[in-house]
Formats: structure tokens, C-alpha cells, sequence
């Protein structure tokens, strides 16, 4: 028998940077905005979310909202199809992805408080747990900020830690000296320029980053440059990852990305490339093509998505995103022992909404 959705409820809250502006090599901001789709059928409710513009939230509740409606709860497939027809006209990419995906994650979420099952479990489990590497380290933070929370991770069970770079070029050798020093010896460290740097430039720090064992180089240029990807992961030293992606938000994105050689992990991100169903193409993709899948902040969510992943090797665990979930939702990710772990006690993504706390950031 059919379980039809009842509602479509959406709401967005804006939470302001913990201790003024942060930045990165390319964009500084003072806040960030989470979007709230919570739909509603057979007395149960699925919560799905984005980090985005509160416009967001009026396209969902004006274009996306009477198309879920009415639907089987059940056919997720299917409504995903009929949210991604439904915004053809305004676009595939940006706004209209990050709308498509909170829906999305909310009917998995949905489907699975139906069956009374973890969301890992519907998808398909594969692993108990995944990696989780500590992010942040803003081009902001003062250098002893930067030690500080580096080091604060490592000290947490987090094997791996990522700092930004990229807005003073000339800073950052001394900056991930400083950081490798926080952190010791054995602790792997990640670098993100935010595409920040010129393909010579970037091929310049990766040499000069060899002495301090940085293992991971995200977005050393822009991700639309898959030439330049590729010609820095051809040339970088041997042990350093090249890693992009973030920004795809369909599959022909990742697709070409993958066909071009231009990273060795590819970075995807559910709450902006069509949710679970969006996450689990691009997993596809990766399993096509022999490459490491990396999970794009959003640890509450991906850590689900990662553990039903033969492919996905980490998820990100990004200052932001999980300082906002912890203080929204009971049940927000938590690494321990540097992994993260799906709760099997708790139906769908295990999150509970703390409405009254999330209450006075509510912008719509």
C-alpha cells in the first residue's frame, strides 16, 4: 500500500560565525544559513537540510513543494526525477541543486523512519564507520587560533586535520610550518586553496609543502580548470593527493572530471548535488572510474551516505557545519576514535530537531 506525503514544511536559519568573519582563499563571510525541509507522512517526519541562501527556501516552498505532495513515500527514485524536471528551466547547477537536494535527503530520511531503519541500512551498508578529518583552519584565524584548534583535533582522535591557504600566498609556507609543528609528527595535514592559486604557483607551494609531509591538496586552482587539475596532479610529488569536486552539482560535472585526470579523490557534497540520490551518482561515477570518493562537510549526513559507499575513503568534518548541527539537532555526528559512526539505535539520519534552540536564528 501506498504511503502518501502529506506536507512539505521548509524553514532557514542564520547562524553567525562564532568569532567574526572567516575566510578562505577566495571568499570571506560571517555567517552561515541552513535550510530545513521536513516532510511528513504515516505519522512520521524526514528531515533533509542544505547550507545555503535563504532563497532557497522560497524556491522549494514555490516550485518543489505541490510536486512531493500527494507522492509515494516509497518512490524516492522517482520524486527525485520529477524535483530535477521540475526546475529545468531555472537551471541545473547552484540554488536550484542545493533546493533539490535538501528535498532529496529528507524523503531518504523519510523513507527510512517508515521502515524503522537507519538510513546506512537502507542504503546498503558497507562499513561501520568512516574516517573523519578535523576542517577548518581559516586564512582569519591568528596563527595561534590555527594551533590551537589543529592541534585540539589530533588531541580528539582526528588522524588528519585541513587548513586553508590561498588568500596571502606569501603567508602561507610559514602557516603550514606552524600548523605541522601543532600537530606533530604522525598526524596527516590538508591544505585547500579554494582555487586561490595560478597552476605555476600551486605547483610551486606543492614542492615547497614536501618538508612538511602535506598530504592532501584540495582545489590547488580553480575546479573548472581541469587542465590545470590535471597537470598539478601529474607533476606534485608523489605522495601528495590532489583532491576537487565540491562545486559539481550533477553527474556529467563529476563525470568530466573523472574523464579528464584532474584529481585523485573527488570531492561531492549531498547537500549540493541532489542529495542521497545525487551522492550515490556520483559514488557510481567513482566506482566506474577506480576513484577515491571523499564526502564534502555535512558530516550528519554523510557519514550515512559514506558507510553505504564502497568507494568513499573520508568525510569532512568542517568547523562550520558541525558546530551548527550540534547545536540544531540531537544525534549530529560525532567522531570518536577519529571515525564516524551511524547510530543503529536511531531510525533515518538519527537527527532530532531542536526547535526551540534553532528558534532565534530563523530568517524564514
Amino acid at each position: 500500500m501506498d504511503v502518501l506525503i502529506e506536507s512539505l514544511a521548509v524553514s532557514a536559519y542564520q547562524v553567525p560565525t562564532d568569532d567574526g568573519p572567516e575566510s578562505d582563499g577566495t571568499l570571506c563571510w560571517d555567517s552561515t544559513t541552513l535550510v530545513l525541509v521536513e516532510v511528513q507522512a504515516g505519522g512520521r517526519i524526514g528531515q533533509g537540510f542544505t547550507y545555503a541562501d535563504q532563497c532557497v527556501a522560497s524556491l522549494i516552498q514555490a516550485k518543489l513543494r505541490e510536486i512531493i505532495i500527494g507522492r509515494d513515500a516509497m518512490d524516492v527514485g522517482g520524486s527525485f526525477d520529477l524535483l530535477v524536471r521540475a526546475l529545468r528551466n531555472l537551471g541545473r547547477s547552484g540554488l536550484t541543486a542545493m533546493a533539490v537536494s535538501a528535498v532529496d535527503v529528507a524523503l531518504w530520511d523519510l523513507k527510512a523512519h517508515l521502515l524503522d531503519l537507519p538510513l546506512v541500512k537502507l542504503l546498503g551498508q558497507v562499513r561501520a564507520s568512516v574516517p573523519a578529518y578535523g576542517s577548518g583552519g581559516f586564512t582569519s584565524y591568528s596563527i595561534s587560533r590555527l594551533q590551537q584548534q589543529l592541534g585540539d583535533w589530533v588531541a580528539s582522535g582526528l588522524r588528519s586535520v585541513k587548513m586553508k591557504i590561498g588568500r596571502e600566498p606569501g603567508q602561507d609556507l610559514n602557516r603550514v610550518r606552524l600548523a605541522r609543528q601543532a600537530i606533530g609528527d604522525v598526524s596527516q595535514l590538508y591544505v585547500d586553496a579554494n582555487g586561490a592559486y595560478g597552476v605555476k604557483q600551486a605547483l610551486e607551494h606543492a614542492e615547497a609543502f614536501r618538508p612538511f609531509r602535506v598530504s592532501w591538496f584540495e582545489e590547488p586552482v580553480s575546479s573548472d580548470d581541469l587542465a590545470g587539475l590535471r597537470l598539478i596532479r601529474e607533476r606534485a610529488p608523489a605522495e601528495m593527493v590532489i583532491a576537487a569536486g565540491e562545486y559539481g552539482y550533477d553527474p556529467i560535472y563529476f563525470r568530466r572530471m573523472l574523464e579528464s585526470a584532474a584529481v585523485d579523490v573527488l570531492q561531492a557534497d549531498a547537500t549540493r548535488c541532489g542529495g542521497i540520490s545525487g551522492f550515490l551518482q556520483a559514488a557510481g561515477l567513482c566506482e566506474g572510474f577506480q576513484t577515491p570518493l571523499s564526502a564534502h562537510t555535512a558530516p550528519s549526513i554523510h557519514q550515512h551516505a559514506c558507510c553505504a559507499v564502497s568507494r568513499a575513503t573520508n568525510v569532512e568534518y568542517f568547523y562550520d557545519h558541525y558546530r551548527i548541527e550540534h547545536m540544531f539537532f540531537d544525534g549530529a555526528a560525532q567522531p570518536r576514535g577519529g571515525e564516524l559512526k551511524p547510530d543503529l539505535s536511531r531510525p533515518g539520519l538519527g537527527l532530532e530537531f531542536k526547535r526551540s534552540d534553532a528558534r532565534k536564528y530563523q530568517v524564514c
